[in-house]
């Protein structure tokens, strides 16, 4: 079965959650103080892998301002204990096959049922699970009388009930009739004189009597009558054993790495086990180690050689997932205690989980490595080791990935997709206020976890405080869409801004230039810039390296520059391959191609008609036309001849020149213009140099 909805009420942060939809993989984003972790301790609670923790406690949990109102309210009968948790499964296909064998395919109102727990405790102590499984009971009195293979006559008449209590009734009273023929027909009988004649007589009251299928329908349903709730009976004999247990981790569950034996040994006998203890034992149990053959091992050999084994298959396990070290391997030792050992390991036998980097060529406990590597192989080893029991499980991750870096979060969103997603007896929802957690392909698995209250110093109505969860993004503060906001702008940045081949130029100008030239060009059948180049703008020579490191760094990225040049950022030019953040070939300038010392892409084109494209998009502006002999600056560059110009002779109405203008214009008008061969043969130069750089 599969969770599909949750609501919780009334308990820590927590007054009415709302009801909100669960899929395969659920990520519940919001900031810090939220209610995001109350909202998996009480889904845990339901029914948790750790049986013994499955207790709701009014003192402990319910919102500490109305405690005492709400322990009043009970027990002055003003109120009814509350279902913290209600949860609703889908049922699959086994579980609707056992349930159809035993009770009729149409016995279920719909293909779901309703968990709740609260504060209410049963007998033993424990918090009092609440079943609801919706039947049609009329429809399973039908199925039992189909079933029964009774006479056509009768079945036809019981196939009018439509309650199990009816048809219990009908068919007794059709046996105290039945039997009341049976014996008036025997008396009858037995008055006949011949003996041949009244042995047929007598044979023919047994027709009346009645019939066995009906004899064990009716006892049938005096056992079914028993039972005071159908729904109950159903989940108690075929629903209840699918349920999945809930796993929850977080940072208290991490392993330490090492203990002593014997005392572990002990609390999992005495069902005792420390936090760090799951992820301890599922450790051992992955690497296929048996504690008692441990203890009992009498030759050194076998001991070491299994070892070994368990210190390779977990290193692979390790190294599928871990990106952020590959010279990292999985260590078990095994050694009788020592005086100095750390307390509770002083005497017997102590297991020791190390990890040996072969780069540094050092071992460290698994203890003390970053809190991240430690955080991510106790979830990977507690997880892996449950799994390969093969039963239902609702993971319950409270901010995986926490102390991980941004990278190491993309492996655990990697491990979700490789391990959880194609499991069908697995769920998994966690919570998150990192960016890096929300998966940009799965926006669908986002639910917006959010507390006004806590924003406020005004008192709320009850029904707008407290953690509440909804997937309507118009509801969110933005505090709340943060994390939606960042990876929305990581994934565009990805596949808008760049692409398998980035093109870095200084600014929007530059696009505008190349993208209209390129156009030009192919139309007249000569070589434009290929297609699978994606221009990245990045607004200035100074971000150029920055962003050539960021995108650089990405795996099958092949980037490029075409850039300005300028005497004064040749340094910052010439680091872009001595750095090594690009190779030499893909370091362009302008300059490579007009023959000048410095140049920017508008020296691409002729002078003269650079300076049309200004004096036509500046004409209201200009006092005087631009003209190549009223330019008086001996620059090379003809941006830095205009700009000279103006300085003396500036714009009307306080308008400044920059490179955009002429560049939009141009992008709107270029095929209106007649560009000289010599602007063509340069701007087609610059492309296949650029082109032969394609991957």
């Amino acid at each position: 079965m599969q969770l599909i909805k949750a609501h919780i009420r009334e308990y820590k942060s927590i007054w009415d959650s709302h009801s909100f939809e669960v899929g395969k993989v659920t990520c519940l984003v919001g900031k810090n103080e939220s209610g995001k972790t109350a909202l998996l301790e009480a889904l845990y609670r339901l029914n948790p892998i750790v049986e013994t923790e499955d207790r709701f406690d009014i003192t402990d949990d319910y919102p500490r301002s109305e405690v005492e109102n709400y322990q009043q309210g009970i027990e002055y009968g003003r109120r009814q204990h509350v279902s913290v948790i209600e949860a609703t499964f889908a049922l699959e296909s086994t579980e609707l096959r056992c349930i159809h064998e035993s009770f009729g395919k149409d016995i279920l109102e719909r293909n779901e049922i309703v968990l709740q727990k609260g504060y209410v405790k049963n007998s033993s102590g424990r918090s009092e699970l609440r079943v609801f499984v919706p039947t049609v009971e009329s429809a399973y009195v039908k199925w039992l009388i189909e079933n029964a293979k009774l006479p056509t006559a009768i079945g036809d008449h019981l196939l009018q009930k439509k309650t199990l209590g009816d048809l219990f009734q009908c068919l007794t009273e059709l046996a105290q009739k039945q039997n009341q023929e049976v014996v008036a027909a025997q008396a009858e009988a037995n008055q006949i004189q011949d003996p041949g004649q009244r042995a047929v007589a007598l044979e023919k009251c047994k027709t009346l009597a009645e019939s066995e299928q009906a004899k064990v329908l009716r006892v049938k349903l005096v056992e079914i009558n028993k039972i005071q709730n159908l729904g109950q009976h159903i989940w108690d004999t075929v629903l209840s054993k699918y349920v999945p247990k809930f796993l929850y981790f977080d940072e208290y569950y991490q392993m330490i790495g090492q203990d002593n034996v014997e005392a572990l040994k002990q609390r999992k006998v005495n069902n005792n086990l420390r936090p760090s203890d799951h992820p301890l034992l599922g450790l051992i149990e992955l690497a296929r180690l048996d504690l008692d053959k441990l203890l009992t091992t009498t030759r050194t050999q076998d001991l070491i050689n299994k070892l070994q084994g368990a210190s390779n298959h977990l290193s692979s396990i390790l190294l599928k997932f871990w990106s952020q070290n590959k010279h990292l391997q999985m260590n078990f030792d095994v050694r009788k205690a020592l005086p100095n050992d750390p307390d509770e390991m002083r005497t017997g036998t102590n297991i020791w989980g190390q990890v040996y980097d072969s780069k540094h060529r050092v071992s460290t406990n698994i203890g003390t490595r970053s809190r991240g590597f430690v955080w991510f192989f106790s979830f990977l080893a507690w997880y892996l080791a449950v799994k390969k029991k093969n039963e239902p499980l609702i993971l319950l991750l409270d901010e995986p990935g926490l102390s991980l870096h941004g990278k190491a979060q993309e492996d655990l969103l990697r491990f979700f997709e490789a391990e959880i997603v194609p499991n069908p007896m697995h769920q998994l929802i966690y919570t998150t206020h990192s960016p890096f957690m929300v998966n940009p392909f799965h926006f669908d698995w986002v639910r917006i976890v959010q507390d006004k209250g806590i924003d406020t110093l005004d008192h709320l109505p009850r029904d707008e405080d407290g953690t509440k969860v909804f997937t309507e993004v118009l509801e969110a503060t933005p505090d709340s869409l943060f994390p939606l906001q960042g990876a929305l702008g990581y994934e565009i940045f990805q596949t808008l801004f760049i692409g398998p081949n980035s093109l870095v130029v200084e600014g929007v100008s530059d696009l505008l230039y190349l993208q209209t030239m390129s156009g030009i060009l192919q139309k007249a059948g000569r070589e434009g810039l290929d297609c699978r180049w994606t221009i990245t703008p990045v607004g200035g020579a100074d971000k150029v390296p920055t962003f050539v490191a960021l995108i650089g760094s990405q795996k099958e990225m092949n980037v490029a520059t075409l850039i300005d040049f300028h005497k004064k950022d040749s340094q910052m030019i010439e680091n872009l391959y001595k750095k090594k953040l690009l190779k030499k070939s893909h370091v362009l300038t302008f300059a490579d191609f007009t023959g000048k010392k410095e140049s920017d892409i508008e020296d691409l084109f002729d002078e003269h008609f650079y300076l049309q494209l200004v004096n036509e998009e500046f004409s209201d502006s200009l006092t005087d036309k631009l003209m190549l002999g009223t330019l008086t600056c001996h620059a090379s560059r003809i941006v830095e001849k205009i700009g000279d110009f103006l300085s003396k002779n500036p714009l009307k109405d306080g308008i400044k020149y920059n490179h955009y203008r002429p560049a939009r214009y141009f992008a709107e008008k270029g095929s209106t213009f007649s560009i000289s061969e010599s602007t063509l043969n340069r701007f087609e130069a610059m492309f296949k140099a650029v082109n032969a750089l394609i991957k």
